[in-house]
């Protein structure tokens, strides 16, 4: 017991003396320092944030300054880019609208788009009354000079989504100097119709020739084979209508044409060809049937 009193006697009196030690040596550290802290404060009157630890370090309480925010300009407003500078309302195009108005004449047909065909093949196979069937009554002969005779042309006005079209078929009557109507009939002609009459194969064997002529004149047109006279076709034996349509057929994938048995008398495929040319060309969502049967009006492609 007296041990361990003279052993807690003695650890105090050694903290006691580290303490005065301790005390004394801070306040030589404080004294020597003075000066330089001085003529520092006497030299600046804010004290610097690196002064803070020195201070803290000689016993000496300091005080922190609260650094100022940094005052921002405000941005300047950038001016736009010349490339995407807003445009005023009016200047704004919307997407073109065709607007269609019956009755419209001279200045108005400003929104009309007038496209060519031409019809090709010979003589009495029913191109005329084909045409006259989806056209109306109306037919008018070129006759201003000799190298127009024999042409026959027709217009047809129709309305798709709105927008006017307007088909001006031009007809190489069989006769006279064919060879010399083929490229007036031909040029600029978005489709060709090659005709020949469904009872005579003679009429068949010429629409090669026929196609030969055209495609020096127009190799971008719709080529498309027309039948005629399907309602006297039928009258024929079976085998000889297999026969023909087979042909027919044949010269069709040939060509690249699409084929059409039609029949004038009974608008049978007349005005089907014509919405044919008209989806092909404005790429609408309307398709043709494929029909291969003997005896019923053929449409292969």
């Amino acid at each position: 017991m007296v041990r361990f009193n003279l052993r807690c006697r003695m650890q105090r009196r050694l903290w006691t003396l580290r303490r005065c030690i301790r005390r004394a040596w801070h306040q030589i550290l404080a004294r020597s320092s003075t000066p330089a802290s001085s003529s520092s404060s006497s030299s600046s009157p804010a004290r610097s944030p690196a002064a803070a630890p020195a201070a803290a370090s000689s016993g000496k309480r300091c005080r922190y300054r609260m650094l100022p925010y940094a005052e921002v300009a405000p941005r300047e407003a950038e001016p736009a880019s010349p490339s995407v500078a807003a445009e005023p309302a009016s200047r704004i195009a919307a997407p073109p609208v065709v607007a269609a108005a019956a009755g419209r004449s001279g200045d108005g047909d400003s929104d009309l788009v007038a496209l060519k065909i031409g019809l090709l093949g010979d003589q009495q196979i029913g191109k005329t009354s084909f045409v006259v069937k989806y056209v109306g009554d109306e037919k008018d002969e070129i006759n201003g000079c000799s190298e127009t005779k024999g042409l026959n042309l027709m217009d047809k006005t129709l309305l798709v989504n709105g927008a006017r079209i307007s088909y001006s078929i031009w007809e190489v009557e069989g006769d006279g100097r064919p060879d010399d109507h083929v490229p007036i009939a031909c040029k600029d002609c978005v489709a060709i119709l090659f005709m020949f009459d469904l009872t005579s194969r003679c009429t068949l064997n010429s629409v090669i020739s026929w196609y030969q002529q055209a495609r020096r004149w127009n190799q971008t047109a719709i080529p498309i084979i027309v039948g005629t006279k399907f309602d006297d076709f039928i009258q024929l034996p079976i085998d000889l209508q297999w026969t023909i349509a087979s042909q027919a057929r044949a010269y069709a994938k040939a060509l690249n044409a699409t084929l059409f048995f039609s029949s004038a008398t009974y608008n049978i495929n007349v005005n089907k060809i014509f919405k044919f040319i008209t989806a092909k060309l404005f790429d609408l969502p309307w398709t043709v049937e494929r029909n291969l049967t003997i005896g019923e009006p053929i449409i292969d492609f």
